[in-house]
């Protein structure tokens, strides 16, 4: 980590003092080799639940069962702070979703805790329940049928499946008409043509694009115009591919034309050449910086804004996994093109666009920690010294 640009989260309190259970169990979480993402959905929503105790006087590792009862009903029912300075007026209330992600991640810390002695065994023991499994495939119960117990969460909410966002055809190509650069346009086209995610995409160098017909100078042996999608730990956007795997996706001659269009426009760009990443800054400071998903983040919100549709960076390689477009292999899967795994992730059960765009984006927004949002305060708590507090660190 030192010498590297690699960022790690770690929960702070009101005077800036790391706590120290908080980031012990974030450093688990990055030894599993999670993206920095998930470091920081899991900091903030610890950091949620620690704010939410030290708010009330209860100690976060005993905190009692009716306790967690109670924050579990005051995730969804104490309001949002609001986005922006827009629309202060619209209330938002957190998902049952989003809500059991935060019990979710509650619940790994405070087991995490039992180990070194934090957690008693009592509280570990009222987090879970066992659970029997009536109905299995043939073969799944193993010997015995051991594998009909498996432990379940007691905290949770009972939600149903609300199927898988993705655009239309349409509206990928109202998007592309409205982006504003090639650069953006070649985004959207290979997430498209490819079903690869935005972390993917974002960690793509330049050496992992094969446009020609025949890459074998190269030293590829792939025939047709591919790209190499590798998992990576030190890509300067910390852009993580989920699947371990590496593999080779094929893309169509007009995705390579939508490249050769961005190459002209990267090339205006003088510090855009220090890079080896694919998806660089070239509008705004510091040029020639491997574009972050924050940024690819604002570039959909924009487009959604303009083309008047719910939009998502994951929802425009979904397109490609749900309909199977787009060149193949002979052989070759959408499957072992998006690099999942599993029956149910390559087949799944597609919720249909709205008329007005894709089906709508939950609402809920992740918890918000720092000193500015603080959910806390929408009940008018004003604690002096607070717990839960984030901080980003790049080594």
């Amino acid at each position: 980590m030192p010498g590297s640009s690699r960022v790690a989260w770690v929960v702070v309190d009101g005077n800036f003092r790391l706590h120290r259970e908080a980031t012990a169990f974030l450093e688990q979480v990055r030894g599993l080799s999670r993206s920095v993402n998930t470091e920081r959905n899991y900091a903030s929503r610890v950091a949620l639940y620690l704010t939410w105790c030290d708010e009330r006087g209860l100690r976060w590792s005993e905190p009692g069962f009716e306790n967690l009862l109670r924050f579990r009903e005051w995730l969804v029912s104490v309001p949002l702070p609001p986005r922006g300075r827009r629309n202060r007026s619209v209330i938002r209330f957190r998902q049952d979703g989003s809500a059991n992600a935060v019990l979710g991640t509650m619940t790994q810390f405070l087991l995490f805790g039992v180990g070194p002695g934090w957690v008693s065994e009592q509280v570990a023991m009222s987090l879970a329940k066992p659970k029997f499994l009536r109905f299995l495939p043939d073969g799944a119960a193993g010997e015995g049928g051991g594998a009909r117990v498996v432990t379940e969460r007691t905290l949770k909410f009972a939600t149903t499946d609300p199927g898988i966002e993705y655009f239309t055809p349409e509206q990928v190509e109202l998007m592309i008409r409205m982006a504003r650069s090639a650069r953006d346009r070649f985004l959207i086209v290979l997430m498209r043509a490819t079903g690869m995610r935005i972390g993917e995409t974002l960690g793509l160098r330049r050496a992992d694009v094969h446009f020609l017909g025949d890459s074998r100078q190269l030293g590829c042996h792939v025939e047709g115009p591919h790209v190499h999608v590798h998992r990576r730990r030190d890509n300067a956007n910390n852009a993580l591919a989920k699947s371990r795997k590496s593999r080779t996706i094929p893309v169509s001659a007009d995705t390579a034309g939508y490249y050769r269009d961005y190459q002209w426009e990267r090339e205006t760009v003088p510090e855009a050449a220090e890079s080896d990443m694919v998806f660089v800054n070239l509008f705004r400071a510091p040029l020639g910086r491997a574009m972050s998903y924050p940024n690819a983040k604002q570039l959909f919100n924009r487009l959604a804004k303009w083309a008047q549709i719910a939009a998502r960076p994951t929802c425009s390689a979904t397109l490609r996994r749900l309909s199977g477009s787009g060149p193949g292999f002979p052989g070759m899967s959408s499957r072992s093109c998006s690099g999942t795994s599993g029956p149910g992730r390559s087949s799944p059960i597609c919720t249909p666009p709205t008329g007005n765009g894709a089906r709508p984006s939950n609402e809920s927004q992740q918890v918000c920690n720092d000193s500015r949002h603080r959910p806390g305060r929408a009940n008018g708590h004003a604690a002096g010294h607070r717990l839960g507090r984030l901080a980003e660190l790049a080594w």
